[in-house]
């Protein structure tokens, strides 16, 4: 009888922990499940953006005529002229030809650039560490953003081709218009390039806006340069 009871006992004790065991193992997965889930509705989130950007009807045609070369000079010209020679005429072309494809204000990307670089237009420039890694080339962009901005552009991706001036321009492209698309004004689709799309939110929340310093300045010496230059989009 005694050697039953304490059977027993041991088959009750056996019996507890495995419950105390599956509970805790039940509390982690939850956990574990938890933080997949946050992570696929990010991912969610930003492929809607992408689909969304895709399905845009736009239409993106160069033009050969005198009109459009002459105005893509006259920018070029300004922007080699006010960074001092830093920035090439052959970059300044291509910007321009560029933004004027995707309506864009071609002014607003070579100042965007200009403060990215702290006016070097460095196309090797590698940015400091930072928590999220580094940003590199004149577009000074991450690891983690580069790749699927070259995806929805169609072009292909290494993490050399960031220090090519003229892929780091046209991803820096591609990707203001995808942000301008999403939010549709200035304020957010800058303050999201410099800070991220989540970064730019959690600034929205704590300041009620998102016209960072940032933004504000990029948008401030673009106009100034629509004093000389006189442009219709």
């Amino acid at each position: 009888m005694k050697q039953n009871g304490i059977i027993l006992l041991i088959v009750l004790f056996i019996s507890a922990l495995t419950l105390l065991l599956y509970r805790n193992y039940d509390q982690v997965r939850l956990t574990e499940l938890e933080q997949e889930n946050q992570a696929l509705s990010a991912r969610n989130n930003q492929l809607e953006a992408e689909l969304s950007y895709h399905n845009q009807f736009f239409t993106a045609t160069l033009t050969d005529d005198f009109q459009h070369w002459h105005q893509i000079e006259q920018i070029a010209e300004q922007m080699v002229e006010d960074s001092y020679g830093q920035f090439k005429k052959t970059w300044a072309l291509y910007l321009a030809n560029e933004a004027k494809n995707y309506r864009l204000d071609p002014f607003l990307i070579y100042e965007l650039l200009k403060v990215e670089t702290g006016k070097t237009f460095d196309p090797e420039l590698i940015g400091p560490e930072t928590r999220y890694g580094r940003a590199y080339g004149m577009s000074q962009f991450m690891l983690n953003t580069a790749p699927w901005i070259a995806e929805i552009a169609g072009l292909p991706y290494n993490d050399e081709l960031l220090f090519d001036p003229y892929y780091s321009i046209q991803l820096a492209v591609v990707y203001l218009d995808f942000l301008y698309h999403k939010y549709d004004n200035w304020d957010e689709a800058l303050t999201a390039y410099h800070r991220g799309m989540t970064g730019m939110e959690q600034y929205k929340e704590e300041n009620g806006h998102a016209k960072s310093e940032y933004a504000q300045q990029i948008q401030s010496q673009a106009k100034e340069h629509h004093h000389t230059i006189v442009m219709t989009y």
